[in-house]
């Protein structure tokens, strides 16, 4: 039997480390789920002299250290001064050193969202003219790298760990109360205890480093460990282990006490019981999730925390169940099959569930997104595409699992099933029978092996004898073992034929095999979109940089600056962003050039390449190519770039994102 049952096992556990490698790995550094929306002073902005504060407007409240915000001089050196402060709703600012010259300053931030995911990035501004600048902090990292990745797989655990405890529970309390006295389902459930329980130590552990250092060394970090303790995201990993506590209870409970009793009153009141608080237990856990992540900010929150409670719930009745259903299919003994009343109880379990959890899912997809344009021009959008699609096939796999449901019963089942156990007991008669003639060669071989004995010993003397009376009592033990193994054997494959005699349960346990591996699926995705920016964030947080840039250009264009904003997307991955070109003074002659690279929402990050080529069709001028030079994170300049003529100059820009990934954007602008 479980040389049958190993390899697609093993197929799923595959599957699963796979497509969570794969999807953690291309997710890159965590998705900010709260975006800067504006500045002051803002990127890429020539201001005549030193501001006294810089400030920061982000699309949520955020939570900040001493170190969240940074403001370093061309030289590399620190500017800012005192902590971070709330200057009002969403703005947050520091206040600058006086007496600073002119230069390009950059400024530096780090912060975690209201929804536990940390945000980092970095732009420029200049005091009288840009300068070069030694300032460097890279691509921000937070959330990112190997911690960032070991937090991502740590989630996708607990969410696992989750679904196994309440949909396995939940399965054998409401479809199969005999499945509490089977070894396989309280190892499936306790299993899922187990890996909830690990998971968010790990989890609590990592969660310092995620949102600050990045680094694996502060993993352990205790002062890291008592600050996270502070937070809201520790309070619900605190809350989420004590409620564990309260889970072993009721595990204790329904595989001891409840698989015990009797009588069938005592059973019933304490099936109502265990309901009760296993419902409460359960929606305890799923809110340690809410109360931490999207549905605790943004809009409409009061709402949005229950309907994440109840979406969580029903994900692991159906997914949990469908676990349990799967593990009953395979493992259960023959003598304690899963009956097919328990299969239909369940299907009706995972329809309702089915209907909550697109209920739930569409006010989410519309909180999250605000737009259907969202679905295609943001990650969030497109990822939850992907979910939408996985979600259709499973419901599409389990209609057919219903189809095979509604054939348990049938009277060529039973039939096939009656015929199965009459040959397996045949076969149990015909083995007891070889068994018994075995046992009586095995005592007549001893009897003649002892008469020998004592012949023997009247030559030999008693040494020999000694001898062959010890060989002979060891034949006896070793065919006894080899005649269990035998037996063991035997038994193995006449279950495996009784369980597989029923064509529908056959088909069954197929259908619901390949519903699993679309789960495993399904659950990485989703782990993912829990760590993507929301679509409406994202599209928001475009608008802001967009309406940023206009009233920038504006201002530029009254005093003889030309700015342009270009999108790009070079199909990679991190392909997607805007190049600003600003030129200045725009005129015939010698021009000073800044390119900005950045995210769609608005974070600075550097690329390998950016080239700009001018062109003026109109007089056969051209591509004029000017190689800017990287100054700091996101920022590229140019000095004495030669306009030599005035006209509508085509200025095209180049952006390599890979070593194979590139493209060209172009916009026309008057010069001179």
């Amino acid at each position: 039997m479980k040389r049958t049952i190993t390899p697609r096992l093993r197929t799923l556990v595959l599957l699963f480390l796979a497509v969570t490698g794969a999807l953690l790995a291309g997710a890159g550094p965590a998705s900010a789920h709260a975006a800067l929306t504006g500045s002051d002073p803002s990127q890429g902005v020539v201001v005549p002299k030193a501001p006294d504060q810089v400030s920061l407007t982000f699309s949520e409240n955020v939570s900040m250290n001493d170190n969240s915000l940074r403001v370093l001089d061309p030289q590399g050196k620190r500017v800012d001064k005192g902590k971070p402060t709330n200057l009002s709703g969403t703005t947050y600012g520091v206040q600058l050193k006086s007496g600073l010259g002119k230069g390009t300053y950059t400024v530096a931030y780090q912060v975690v969202s209201a929804d536990s995911h940390p945000v980092a990035g970095a732009y420029t501004f200049s005091v009288g003219a840009p300068s070069r600048t030694v300032a460097s902090v890279g691509d921000q990292d937070a959330g990112g790298g190997v911690v960032g990745w070991l937090y991502g797989f740590g989630r996708y655990m607990s969410y696992a760990g989750y679904i196994v405890l309440v949909g396995g529970a939940a399965f054998v309390l409401a479809c199969w109360q005999r499945g509490s006295g089977v070894r396989v389902m309280q190892r499936l459930v306790v299993g899922g205890w187990l890996t909830l329980t690990a998971a968010t130590l790990w989890l609590l552990l990592l969660r310092g480093s995620y949102t600050t250092s990045g680094s694996v060394g502060d993993i352990f970090d205790l002062n890291l460990l008592g600050q996270v303790l502070q937070t809201k995201p520790g309070a619900a990993l605190v809350s989420r282990l004590l409620l564990l506590a309260a889970a072993a209870l009721f595990i204790a409970v329904l595989f001891g006490a409840y698989d015990k009793r009797e009588e069938e009153e005592e059973k019933r009141d304490l099936t109502f019981g265990l309901a009760i608080g296993g419902t409460v237990v359960a929606a305890g856990l799923a809110a340690s999730w809410a109360m931490a992540e999207h549905a605790s900010t943004g809009l409409q929150p009061g709402i949005a925390m229950p309907v994440d409670v109840l979406h969580l719930l029903a994900v692991a009745t159906w997914l949990g169940g469908l676990t349990a259903l799967l593990v009953a299919l395979y493992r259960a003994p023959a003598d304690t099959p899963v009956d097919a009343a328990a299969v239909h109880r369940f299907s009706r379990v995972a329809f309702g569930s089915v209907l909550a959890l697109v209920a739930t899912g569409i006010y989410q997809s519309w909180r999250q997104l605000g737009s259907w344009s969202a679905f295609t021009d943001t990650t969030y959008g497109q990822l939850l595409l992907v979910k939408i699609a996985l979600v259709a096939l499973l419901v599409g796999i389990a209609s057919i699992s219903r189809r095979w449901t509604g054939r348990l019963a049938g009277p060529t089942v039973t039939e096939a099933v009656a015929e199965a156990a009459t040959e397996a007991a045949t076969e149990e008669e015909e083995t007891a029978e070889v068994e018994e003639r075995e046992k009586e060669k095995v005592k007549a071989s001893a009897a003649t092996k002892e008469a020998a004995v004592k012949s023997g010993a009247k030559v030999s003397g008693k040494s020999g004898s000694a001898g062959r009376s010890s060989s002979a009592d060891d034949d006896s033990p070793e065919r006894a073992a080899q005649l269990a193994r035998q037996q063991a054997a035997v038994d193995s494959a006449r279950q495996k034929r009784v369980r597989d005699a029923d064509p529908s349960r056959f088909g069954l346990r197929r259908s619901v095999l390949a519903e699993a591996g679309v789960a495993v699926v399904l659950l990485a995705v989703t782990t993912v979109l829990t760590q993507t920016e929301p679509g409406r964030t994202e599209q928001e947080a475009k608008a802001a940089t967009a309406a940023s840039s206009s009233s920038s250009s504006a201002s530029d264009s009254s005093g003889g600056a030309l700015t342009l904003d270009m999108s790009f997307d070079t199909g990679g991955t991190d392909g997607k962003g805007v190049v600003r070109v600003d030129l200045d003074p725009a005129t015939v002659g010698s021009n000073e050039m800044h390119v900005y690279v950045q995210r769609p929402n608005g974070r600075a990050f550097d690329i390998p390449e950016v080239k700009v080529a001018f062109t003026l069709a109109a007089k056969n001028l051209g591509p004029l190519p000017v190689a800017p030079d990287h100054v700091t994170t996101g920022h590229w300049a140019a000095n004495g770039v030669q306009i030599p003529m005035a006209g509508d100059w085509k200025v095209s820009v180049t952006v390599r994102t890979s070593d194979i990934d590139q493209v060209t954007v172009s916009k026309n602008a008057q010069i001179g």
